[in-house]
């Protein structure tokens, strides 16, 4: 593993341990040698996360759709900014230079680009690990509600493991770096038999 993909929040959030955790998350990335990804802006927990990974002297990628960049107000100092045309490009981009996802507490954004990536793990068109930081159990409710999934026949259990969980920036690279994909094929993506 060389890069970890971060998303994050534009926000700061309503408590200060979310800042600390993108901090911590930063500066456990650099310890180990990691490149930090991430969606290129400068403010919320985006930019404290770059601010902290480039403090701590790791490599920080960022990237921005055009149109956000003067409005998420793009960070002017990291190692590279690639600015693209769209939302699909920026995750394409993303999902290209990292090795694995770690999802930070944050908004829509952030929920839409977990699921998303959680989902290309789901059909095998990545065998990357996904995982969430759950700081001050901020995603307690994104288990309850995949769990609910379970429950209900929409989600397969072993669907729902593709999601780490962990409350530290230690515990949850500790996963990563032990994480192997599932075996393939995919055997809900098999034609059935008449």
């Amino acid at each position: 593993m060389n890069r970890v993909c971060v998303f994050a929040g534009s926000n700061a959030g309503a408590r200060p341990e979310y800042a600390a955790a993108a901090r911590a998350l930063a500066t456990e990335c650099a310890a180990r040698g990691l490149g930090i990804v991430y969606g290129g802006g400068s403010v919320g927990l985006m930019g404290v996360l770059a601010d902290a990974a480039l403090a701590a002297g790791t490599e920080v990628i960022g990237v921005i759709p055009a149109p956000l960049a003067t409005k998420e107000l793009a960070h002017a100092s990291l190692t590279e900014l690639r600015v693209v045309e769209s939302m699909h490009e920026r995750k394409a981009t993303m999902n290209a230079l990292a090795d694995g996802f770690v999802a930070l507490p944050g908004g829509l954004g952030t929920f839409e680009e977990t699921l998303e990536v959680l989902t290309w793990a789901q059909l095998g068109i990545h065998g990357k690990p996904v995982g969430v930081l759950n700081v001050k159990g901020y995603y307690d409710g994104l288990l309850r509600w995949l769990s609910h999934g379970v429950r209900e026949g929409f989600v397969r259990r072993e669907h729902l493991a593709l999601l780490l969980f962990a409350d530290t920036p230690s515990e949850l690279l500790d996963r990563f770096a032990v994480w192997t994909p599932p075996p393939g094929p995919r055997p809900w993506l098999k034609p059935t038999q008449t």
